[in-house]
């Protein structure tokens, strides 16, 4: 079974060293490369102000976010969720240093030592598509995912944004997803009646029988007399 867990987060600014934190935060599952229905979500009271430029980005004022909890209220409960998978986060870098900063401040280790491995789709959309725009609404576009409700950005919506976008760039791997047959009544041979099909044979012209035992003769002499089709085409005519 492969667990994957979507992250997103929305924070009060652009740099955890200035003080800005987390106020919002996403995770969704997927296992086997199928929505599960799993997910964790919370919106965090950061103990200070947003940026304006965040601000209009996310639209989460200070009066909505006063009575909800505190990262640390949350946080043991979001390293459950995401405990022993694989994280998928676009641009990985940006969320996974707000996410260490905010753990760093109760005590807890980063958050690559609680999952498996961190991919950034980010990375891959510009290895797919190098020179071009890789955003998350880029990359909807390109792939041709509704995004139409996403006026604002939001943790949850992005992290469902992310995982239909992850899913359509690594299409080609699903080939590689080996399913369990749990019982004998789910597998269904395909039989095919060979005596009712009909060969096709389509002969060698003269031209063609001539031009290859050209080349026998030619991969003969090389080979000192050795030539296996040769001593074949010899037997068969025995």
């Amino acid at each position: 079974m492969m667990r994957q867990i979507i992250v997103d987060t929305e924070t009060t600014g652009l740099d955890p060293k200035l003080g800005h934190r987390v106020i919002e935060i996403a995770a969704v599952e997927i296992v086997d490369r199928r929505h599960t229905g799993n997910h964790f979500h919370r919106y965090v009271n950061p103990g200070r102000v947003s940026d304006d430029g965040a601000l209009q980005i996310h639209g989460l004022t200070d009066e909505f976010l006063r009575d909800k909890p505190r990262f640390s209220d949350i946080a043991n409960e979001f390293l459950d969720f995401v405990r022993d998978a694989e994280l998928i986060i676009h641009n990985a870098a940006f969320d996974c240093e707000f996410l260490d900063v905010e753990l760093a401040l109760f005590n807890l280790k980063p958050i690559t030592a609680h999952c498996r491995k961190i991919i950034d789709t980010l990375n891959m959309a510009r290895d797919l598509h190098p020179g071009k725009r890789n955003s998350l609404d880029a990359l909807c576009e390109r792939y041709a995912i509704d995004n139409s409700t996403r006026t604002l950005h939001g943790a949850l919506l992005d992290a469902n944004l992310l995982a239909e976008v992850y899913l359509a760039m690594t299409r080609g791997q699903e080939s590689l997803i080996i399913e369990e047959v749990s019982s004998s009544e789910e597998a269904q041979e395909i039989r095919v009646a060979i005596d009712t099909l009909e060969l096709i044979v389509i002969a060698a012209s003269t031209e063609e029988l001539t031009e290859h035992e050209l080349q026998l003769a030619a991969i003969d002499n090389v080979s000192n007399g050795a030539c296996v089709w040769k001593k074949l085409a010899m037997t068969t005519l025995q």
